[in-house]
């Protein structure tokens, strides 16, 4: 019969094995639905991918840092979403690694540098705000925070603007071929996005609701195991939490990737990081004791400005050719994969 320390140390690791499994099993089923939600929608990916997908992969994030800031774990909160920023372009990297035939990021539409601007701005901005330390407020809600909620909005509505007016030329061109066929039916009628089926939203809702009630587990069995460890709270958040939340987005763009839906992958990982930002009015609404960036250290605006530089080498993937690998990897994902390390070995300094 097992001693019951040994039981009390092996439990945190049952629940995150336990809860890693259900999150791979509600994440496949998420890839997978919202790549067919994208074609029978005529939309795309990289819109599905960088917002309804991006949306659902985020709760782990959303549900942990609200969490955390009601019990005034700020930096932990905080931590955990600039530190997912960071692994989500980790995770482009290891992506790649594992789909060795053809570069991931040459075979994905431009728009994404859209995606990638937005979630680089807001980034940029949160981490301004953190080293400026304004202490304005509204109702306990700080200024800063809604400034990029607002900033978010906008922005998405521009993506999806792009988005539609690309969707509608895409749809227009199928159907010329089938003008001859039908006379009679107007072709500007013809040449618009179509609902989406039911069933699959259904389902895509079922896998998010899985992610949805794992999310905590996960996060509180990782927070455990790290503070067993005796580990700095900034740190715990963008090392160990931010790895475990963001679990979703690792399997949704596997997924992705080896089925051939390139934008569904790319667009969930930059509009992941767009909607983590835009998350901290959440945590800011959460946390009751004045606005949430104030109050947090200022290793957070290191793991920002990391995310910021990951997200751009990640972009420059996208925008630049190169003609051939190294050591089996992209030029940029190797890159992204020694600037992820130094970041987090910044933060754990500046943590000290």
């Amino acid at each position: 019969m097992l001693d019951s320390s040994v039981v009390d140390d092996l439990t945190p690791w049952l629940i995150f094995f336990a809860a890693a499994a259900a999150i791979v099993a509600g994440g496949t089923q998420l890839a997978r639905e919202g790549d067919r939600i994208a074609e029978q929608t005529g939309i795309g990916g990289l819109w599905i991918g960088a917002i309804l997908l991006a949306s659902a992969t985020s709760l782990p994030e959303v549900v942990t840092d609200v969490s955390a800031a009601i019990i005034d774990e700020p930096d932990l909160a905080v931590g955990d979403l600039m530190g997912s920023s960071m692994a989500n372009m980790m995770v482009l990297a290891v992506v790649d690694l594992i789909h060795r035939r053809h570069r991931v990021l040459q075979r994905v539409s431009q728009g994404h540098t859209l995606v990638a601007s937005l979630a680089i701005a807001l980034t940029a901005l949160a981490a301004s705000f953190v080293l400026a330390d304004l202490g304005w407020s509204v109702a306990r809600v700080g200024v800063d925070t809604i400034i990029i909620a607002v900033l978010y909005l906008m922005g998405t509505r521009v993506v999806f603007r792009q988005e539609y007016l690309q969707a509608l030329a895409r749809i227009a061109e199928r159907t010329i071929g089938r003008q001859d066929a039908d006379q009679d039916a107007p072709a500007q009628e013809q040449a618009r996005p179509r609902m989406p089926q039911p069933g699959s939203l259904a389902k895509f809702a079922a896998g998010a609701a899985v992610i949805l009630v794992a999310a905590p587990f996960l996060a509180s069995s990782g927070s455990d195991i790290s503070d067993r460890a005796g580990l700095d709270a900034s740190f715990v958040g963008v090392a160990l939490l931010a790895v475990t939340t963001s679990l979703p987005e690792l399997v949704t763009s596997i997924w992705s990737v080896r089925h051939g839906a390139y934008d569904l992958a790319v667009g969930n990982l930059f509009g992941s990081n767009a909607f983590n930002i835009f998350a901290l009015v959440f945590v800011d609404i959460a946390y009751r004791q004045g606005p949430v960036l104030s109050d947090v250290s200022q290793a957070q605006a290191i793991a920002a400005l990391f995310a910021v530089l990951l997200m751009a080498t990640a972009m420059m993937g996208i925008i630049y050719h190169a003609e051939r690998r190294f050591w089996l990897l992209e030029p940029d994902a190797g890159a992204i994969m020694i600037a992820y390390l130094a970041g987090l070995l910044l933060v754990y300094e500046a943590g000290r």
